[in-house]
């Protein structure tokens, strides 16, 4: 049987959407003293209470990880309608996401809140290959641009990674076979105490190594990454309205890297990240009041017979809000952010360069939501970010959101801006491109027009068109030796639709994605595919010879796009992926079988970067 057959029998069968509960846990993080998981939480950074409302979110729970039989944060991601993955290769290498069509460093990435963007990468971007999900409680994804809401990169949207306490103590081992050997190992683990006095902790651990192909399509070296990461929370109430946080997040990885589409041997990248957060949390019955201290580092390392670069950064960040309800009509909050950030860069080789930076930013930011009635809810954001190199700027969103019986119209205009990174300011590389300190920040303007129809309690439709424009683009330019302000516009318009139908223990949909991105002159984005459209089925099996067990089944459709291939432009194919997964209890063990590239599709994506075949993981997990 062809493929093209099998893609055609598993739609009939299969209508389904790769969506995550989003029934949260009400005030979990508060009533869960007693050492009750909070499997959800809820609460959107620097929202009131009326503005949650118009917060258009994707809430990935501890519980659909680890369903997914994810082991980084992309092997989920790339489900999520919106968000296309590119990862220069295998495990370990560098990942992008592009949310939209806009540019992968339009996605703001945030910890517990808190923007964790490495500022010492070439567009402030963040690698999402490198971030296990095992120690990461919940997921949230943001899209549309929200820099009134975030802050500054979040023009395409943001995603928000929560380290909260889980209190059920768990490990879990997993292995890939691929090709008949065991090449892509993972281990973690999960463990909670109450203190006497009080304290509540927790450790989750987790370390994988994998080898690999080349990441090169008709390579023929070897590639291997070690990854470890640690994750320590602890919570301790003070008084019943009062609570203190902090969490310690730390990774470490080692890959092969894989230099460019013709340089296999490449470099070895040596990558450190660790982060430490810590904070106050008030909460009276109208208003809660927060207080954060967050510290990360950076230190990254590249290097061969010939070349040594090194990277590193250091952000600081003091934020403090406050959210009221008012009465009935009225919620608003407003709250200030300092940040701080420190760069230096080093190169040897062909060009030897040693440059250092840093940048300061204020943002004081505000809203109010309006309940005009039942039916009815007005928001408003604002934002004012102080740069101490591109000066003052402002972002602001504005949403209304009508109910009219089953259906939900909902209309938004927003705007935002990415300001130039430490590297694009001060940086240097092995090409002789250095830093500008004279750039201006990019800058975007959004609309967006949603709808949502509920058929019945276990069916509902949505819908959301939107178009953008992002100006003053900052590029490299080889001919001038620095990072310059492109005066091209892109323009970007896309339409996503979903349906979704849950009941007797099984979710089964749809969801399309058409999305455009262009310049001004009507040239495509290079990664950027027009079309993508999926399907997703779960359900709860009660087999008379098997016993119960749970099964999902994934595909997902990514059209053709454009991309760079070292030598010219190049159209890359569609490609048709379907994972299944298998979790079943066992003996008081929980058994997961994943299957990932089931049909064995073999392509590249970026160009020149070829990707996994059919992988085969087996895994054992049990909580105590």
């Amino acid at each position: 049987m062809s493929k093209k057959k099998i893609l055609n029998y598993f739609l009939i069968f299969i209508i389904s959407i790769f969506t995550f509960n989003a029934s949260a846990l009400e005030n979990c993080k508060w009533n869960n003293k007693k050492g009750v998981p909070c499997l959800t939480i809820s609460k959107t950074p620097n929202t009131s209470e009326f503005n949650q409302r118009s917060v258009n979110k994707i809430i990935i729970t501890k519980q659909d990880i680890i369903n997914s039989g994810a082991v980084d944060t992309n092997d989920v991601l790339k489900l999520i309608p919106g968000l296309d993955v590119f990862q220069s290769g295998q495990k370990g290498q560098q990942t992008s996401i592009f949310t939209r069509g806009s540019e992968s460093n339009h996605t703001l990435v945030l910890l517990n809140g808190i923007a964790i963007n490495d500022q010492s990468v070439t567009d402030g971007l963040h690698d999402f290959g490198q971030d296990f999900v095992q120690t990461i409680q919940q997921i949230e994804i943001y899209k549309g641009a929200n820099g009134a809401h975030f802050g500054p990169s979040a023009i395409a949207g943001a995603i928000n990674f929560i380290t909260d306490i889980d209190y059920t103590n768990s490990y879990s081992v997993n292995s890939s076979l691929v090709e008949n050997i065991f090449r892509n190992n993972s281990i973690d683990g999960n463990y909670s105490k109450i203190t006497d006095s009080g304290w509540h902790l927790n450790f989750k651990g987790a370390a994988n190594q994998s080898e690999t192909n080349s990441a090169i399509a008709k390579g023929n070296e070897d590639d291997s990454s070690k990854n470890y990461q640690v994750n320590l929370n602890s919570v301790k109430w003070i008084s019943d309205n009062v609570k203190f946080k902090s969490t310690l997040y730390s990774r470490k990885t080692k890959a092969d890297y894989d230099g460019s589409a013709t340089d296999e041997k490449g470099y070895v990248a040596d990558n450190r990240m660790y982060a430490l957060q810590s904070g106050f949390e008030h909460k009276s019955q109208n208003s809660e009041n927060n207080l954060i201290l967050h510290y990360h580092n950076y230190d990254r390392e590249y290097h061969n017979a010939t070349y040594l670069d090194e990277y590193d950064s250091e952000s600081l960040v003091v934020k403090a809000d406050r959210s009221t309800k008012l009465n009935n009509k009225f919620s608003f909050g407003y709250g200030s952010e300092y940040k701080y950030d420190w760069g230096a860069f080093e190169n040897r080789g062909s060009y030897t360069a040693s440059t250092k930076g840093h940048m300061k930013d204020f943002g004081f930011f505000a809203n109010v939501g309006y309940k005009i009635n039942e039916n009815q809810i007005l928001s408003i954001y604002g934002r004012t970010d102080d740069h101490n190199t591109t000066g003052r700027n402002q972002t602001y969103k504005l949403n209304f959101i009508q109910i009219l019986g089953k259906f939900k119209f909902g209309a938004t205009h927003s705007t935002g801006l990415r300001n130039p990174s430490l590297y694009e300011l001060y940086g240097s590389d092995n090409y002789g491109i250095g830093g500008n300190t004279k750039l201006n920040p990019e800058k975007s303007e959004t609309n967006e027009l949603y709808g949502e129809y509920n058929f019945s309690e276990t069916i509902k439709f949505t819908s959301t068109g939107y178009r953008a424009k992002v100006f003053d683009r900052i590029e490299s330019n080889a001919a001038y030796s620095m990072h310059e302000n492109k005066l091209i516009d892109i323009n970007q318009e896309g339409l996503e639709s979903e349906l979704l139908f849950s009941g007797n223990n099984q979710n089964i949909g749809l969801y399309t994605n058409f999305s455009k991105s262009r310049k001004a002159n009507g040239q495509a984005q290079a990664r950027r595919p027009d079309l993508s459209y999926g399907a997703n089925y779960s359900k709860k099996i009660n087999s008379s010879i098997y016993g119960p067990f749970n099964l999902n089944l994934n595909y997902k459709h990514t059209g053709q796009f454009i991309d760079y291939d070292g030598s010219k432009n190049s159209r890359q194919k569609s490609t048709d992926l379907v994972d299944l997964s298998i979790k079943k209890n066992w003996f008081g063990n929980i058994l997961s079988i994943n299957l990932t590239n089931l049909l064995n599709e073999r392509y590249e994506k970026p160009a020149t970067y070829s990707q996994d075949g059919r992988q085969l993981k087996v895994g054992f997990s049990r909580a105590y």
